[in-house]
């Protein structure tokens, strides 16, 4: 029996994998102003074009995170790699044969198809955290876990950053180009250096399941799977911690895609700043909450999963309000920060929880939560469209009272599971 790699070698790939895909949600906001223009787009429809790779990203993390359980998170990933490659180069095509004149309103459902189809590589956050979950054992999950998915996240960030420049630089058409090539490059690193857990590699060989555990064992492997992806999700979807926290991931990692594909459009209509001047505003709050993420693994490692995401959770609402109420740029971007503080503590600590609550379907577990907690990407750009439309220029301040309400239920989901843990650590100390 020959194993190939080891957990660094699995994090690496993993994360490879995640950043080249989530770059994807990045793609439309910086365009959507210049599509906005020459379509002549209501701020609703331009929410829902932001929104459209959420869609993909957040439903298909379900099903191919549940797929890890039954053969080990490459192929999962190769094939969302494939697809997003495929919206990605037929939207590249789309833009060099049409733009700017070719694209007209008539065009907008292929546009969100198209968007959905690159949204695809943002459903790698789910079979990556399995692949990188059963890797790694219980002790180190938070910081492995953080480390992927803070360093996956920063790619929404850097892309906002430097698109506005590559726009000014090369035009809309060379511009995707350019993402199209980096896309096709990360999945070739992926293919040669991804590699799977023991369990999967000794299955892969022939051995039985008994087998196979126990020769994964003897390498170290701590997690195993269940027997296939409806079990696995069948599993995860009896114990109902799972739901908490999909509800807690929906407003933390939905809620970053979310802010991530609104806040370009947030900085030009609301306080009239260039295009340049939003992507480097939207890099801060997208960099920090990604980069904090990393950190937050550690944290929730050292004071538990409970704890850390109360009290980031109580950091993001402080944020939030704030940025209902404020008119001034400089205090809107100190509030987005702050924002992004909690948000990304939290994303850390829900999937050192996932890891911990459900052990014996961390695949089905990371897929519910990690895609029905992204949808939020995909849901909340359009109501702080809808907000802006009914109330005009003030809805941009006061359709973050959204954030206020799912962070106070995502507060209310965390003491829930605080308390639960401490009643089972008291009847264990009883017994």
């Amino acid at each position: 029996m020959t194993f190939r790699g080891s957990p660094q070698q699995g994090l690496l790939g993993a994360t490879v994998a995640f950043f080249i895909g989530f770059a994807a949600v990045s793609l439309f906001a910086p365009t959507a102003r210049k599509l906005q223009d020459v379509m002549g787009l209501t701020p609703t429809l331009v929410g829902f074009l932001v929104a459209a790779p959420s869609l993909s990203g957040s439903l298909l993390r379900i099903p191919f995170a549940a797929w890890v359980d039954a053969t080990g998170g490459r192929k999962p990933i190769l094939v969302l790699l494939a697809a997003s490659v495929l919206g990605m180069g037929s939207l590249t095509a789309l833009i060099f044969l049409l733009y700017p004149d070719g694209i007209t309103l008539s065009l907008y459902p292929l546009l969100l198809l198209l968007g959905v189809l690159c949204g695809c590589g943002i459903a790698i956050f789910s079979p990556g955290t399995g692949q990188v979950s059963y890797w790694f054992p219980q002790a180190r999950q938070g910081r492995a876990l953080g480390t992927y998915a803070g360093v996956g996240n920063l790619a929404p960030g850097l892309f906002t950053l430097l698109l506005p420049l590559a726009l000014a630089r090369l035009g809309l058409a060379s511009s995707y180009l350019a993402w199209l090539l980096l896309l096709v490059a990360g999945m070739a690193i992926y293919f040669f250096a991804g590699r799977n857990a023991w369990y999967f590699q000794a299955v892969s060989q022939g051995a039985d399941a008994n087998t196979a555990r126990a020769l994964a064992r003897h390498q170290g492997q701590e997690l195993f799977p269940a027997r296939s992806t409806r079990e696995s999700l069948l599993i995860s979807a009896r114990t109902w911690k799972t739901w908490l926290l999909v509800a807690i991931y929906f407003t933390t990692f939905g809620g970053f895609i979310a802010m991530t594909a609104w806040l370009p459009t947030y900085w030009t209509a609301f306080f009239g700043v260039s295009t340049v001047t939003a992507g480097i505003l939207t890099a801060a709050y997208s960099l920090l909450a990604s980069g904090v993420r990393v950190a937050g693994g550690s944290i929730a490692d050292r004071f538990g999963g409970e704890a850390t995401a109360r009290v980031s959770l109580l950091v993001m609402l402080a944020g939030a309000a704030l940025m209902s109420l404020s008119h001034h740029p400089a205090l809107s971007f100190a509030a987005t920060l702050t924002m992004a503080l909690g948000m990304g503590t939290a994303n850390a600590a829900v999937f050192k929880l996932v890891a911990q609550e459900v052990p014996q379907a961390v695949g089905g577990a990371s897929g519910w939560v990690g895609g029905l907690g992204a949808f939020g990407g995909f849901a909340l750009p359009p109501i702080l469209g809808a907000l802006v439309r009914l109330q005009g220029q003030a809805g941009y301040a006061t359709g973050f009272l959204t954030y206020v309400v799912i962070g106070l239920i995502s507060l209310a989901c965390a003491l829930a599971l605080s308390r639960s843990r401490a009643r089972a650590a008291a009847t264990l100390a009883a017994k």
